[in-house]
């Protein structure tokens, strides 16, 4: 695609083509994905109300590991935490649901830096 920039000496050039796990090799190489987990939750108990999003996730999760990666490093975030740790916006009922959507172990940090990590 080609951006019309009149103050520039030459046009603009921007690949828009996008990295697709189908087409890459990830054998044994840990694969980061940003995913949209951002689930509405029951208010008062937590309990996720719609898993559509995570369910969206799942095919491309599993075709990661089925094409062999040696882990899936999953990003994403819950609502909009103002920069502290907010215990309601954990996305740990989302890392539950999806082992169990997927049927196998997930395992849920809870911090995205540091030692433990």
């Amino acid at each position: 695609s080609v951006v019309h920039a009149p103050h520039l000496a030459q046009p603009l050039v921007m690949n828009l083509n996008k990295a697709n796990i189908a087409d890459t090799d990830v054998a044994g190489k840990r694969v980061l994905m940003r995913v949209d987990f951002n689930v509405p939750q029951d208010k008062k108990t937590g309990e996720i109300t719609n898993n559509q999003r995570i369910v969206g996730a799942i095919p491309t999760i599993k075709l990661a590991l089925d094409k062999g990666a040696k882990a899936v490093v999953l990003m994403s975030h819950l609502g909009r935490p103002d920069g502290k740790p907010n215990a309601s916006m954990s996305l740990k009922p989302v890392a539950v649901r999806l082992g169990e959507l997927m049927g196998r172990p997930v395992t849920f940090l809870p911090e995205c830096v540091g030692a433990e990590v």
